[in-house]
């Protein structure tokens, strides 16, 4: 159910780790990545939503999300081959919204997906394996141009524009990981046809088209759960942090730890690379600790458990401003890792049981909008900050979204979970029917 998030995670990880590195190698100065990095945060605004309703209400040969995923791999995968080859820094913001587009497209439905499938009590258990699949694509994506150089012993070779061939390279395999692994999940995952596919057809006539698509999130907003409410606060600024990780984390590394002030210089790959072992390093933590969170969070509860892993990624990302050396900076990863694989999952499952039955896909996309606003906000206004107050220093940008995670730490404990609706135990295949379907 959850592999295909493997290759998503896989093509997300490198652009994560790759994309800013690429934008200053093609001309692109500090305080204006953010506003490059657009892209991101405004599909997901857009495309989410949207996908989330016609998920909610298609059927056909490959079920109600599948035919999802399957778009989304393909045009992401596309866009990954292209995108290291970009001539221009204005066609590689274009291809990043093409991969953010398509990504988005595939990876909203996989959400719905789990809970469509599962019975409320496996819940924690579906989500914390996405994120187990997330953390374990995201550490072969971030390590790759730095294992293809060091371990496999390609040459490090730059084309015109001084793009690394192990980073074009590791782009190529990406798409095939991202293509594959979707396909995998198409293919061998069954989704349920609804019982009654008259009144189906009578609710897609109701809701889909753009009108009907608009007034639909319109009213789902307006009927938004208490629980999703107060959600909204804690992935605002938990993703205002990863958000600066995201932006600054690899370059900071370069030009702060590494001392590289030229993006052509050797130092400057090395730092790249390096980076690039931190993000796959904190994705390892990811991997590990998503065994562990249902434990402890049955042992707890889910909000306090979320807190606590916010609270290491804050302490963890504020740590990297006092690392004496590169290699110091291995070890704030811990804490991060244990807040990423936290923010991956934990919210969704709180979120799962307050959302009424056959709306999940659409409150999963409007979800997302409480991670995109603020992040368009940071887009918008963080390059101003970063010339005016933090002098473009890539690292208290870093340190920054430290901060932010601290800041969603009592938010979070304020999250009333809502109390999932009984299955009914006398028949199974009804309940798993009724699941499929909601």
């Amino acid at each position: 159910m959850s592999f295909g998030f493997f290759g998503i995670q896989f093509g997300w990880g490198l652009q994560m780790a790759n994309t800013s590195a690429i934008f200053e190698h093609l001309g692109a100065d500090a305080h204006q990545i953010p506003i490059l990095w657009l892209a991101a945060p405004l599909t997901g605004l857009i495309v989410q939503p949207i996908i989330g309703n016609l998920s909610d209400n298609t059927w056909g040969v490959l079920g109600r999300r599948r035919p999802y995923f399957l778009i989304g791999a393909i045009f992401g995968s596309l866009a990954l081959i292209c995108m290291p080859n970009a001539g221009s820094l204005w066609m590689a913001v274009g291809l990043l919204w093409l991969l953010d587009t398509a990504a988005n497209v595939s990876m909203e439905p996989f959400r719905a997906f789990v809970s469509d499938l599962l019975p409320p009590k496996q819940r924690t258990k579906g989500f914390a394996m996405q994120s187990l699949f997330i953390g374990l694509g995201s550490v072969l994506a971030s390590a790759l141009p730095w294992a293809l150089s060091n371990i496999f012993g390609l040459v490090d070779e730059t084309d015109v524009n001084g793009i690394p061939s192990v980073v074009k390279l590791s782009f190529y395999i990406g798409a095939g990981f991202f293509l594959g692994t979707v396909l995998w999940t198409v293919l061998t995952t069954e989704e349920r046809p609804p019982r009654d596919m008259e009144a189906f057809r009578e609710q897609q006539e109701r809701r889909l088209g753009v009108g009907a698509t608009v007034r639909e999130i319109a009213v789902a907003f307006k009927q938004m759960p208490k629980t999703m409410r107060q959600l909204a606060w804690v992935q605002g600024f938990s993703w205002l942090g990863m958000y600066c990780v995201f932006l600054y984390f690899p370059t900071a590394i370069a030009h702060n730890l590494f001392g590289a002030v030229d993006e052509s210089s050797a130092l400057y790959s090395r730092g790249i690379e390096w980076a690039g072992l931190c993000i796959a390093a904190y994705n390892a933590v990811c991997f590990c600790v998503s065994f562990l969170l249902p434990r402890l969070a049955i042992a707890t509860s889910r909000p306090t458990t979320h807190a606590l892993c916010l609270t290491c990624g804050g302490l963890g990302l504020i740590s990297l401003w006092f690392v004496p050396s590169p290699r110091w900076a291995l070890l704030p990863m811990l804490g991060l890792g244990v807040a990423w694989s936290s923010i991956l999952s934990l919210p969704y499952a709180m979120l799962a049981g307050a959302l009424p039955a056959r709306k999940g896909g659409i409150y999963m996309g409007i979800f997302n909008m409480f991670i995109v606003l603020p992040e368009i906000v940071i887009s918008l206004g963080l390059g101003w900050f970063m010339a005016h107050v933090l002098g473009n220093n890539r690292l208290l940008a870093v340190v920054l979204g430290g901060f932010c995670f601290l800041i969603a730490v009592p938010f979070t404990l304020r999250v009333e979970e809502a109390v999932p609706q009984p299955t009914i135990q006398s028949a199974p295949e009804t309940s798993l029917e009724t699941e499929a379907i909601s």
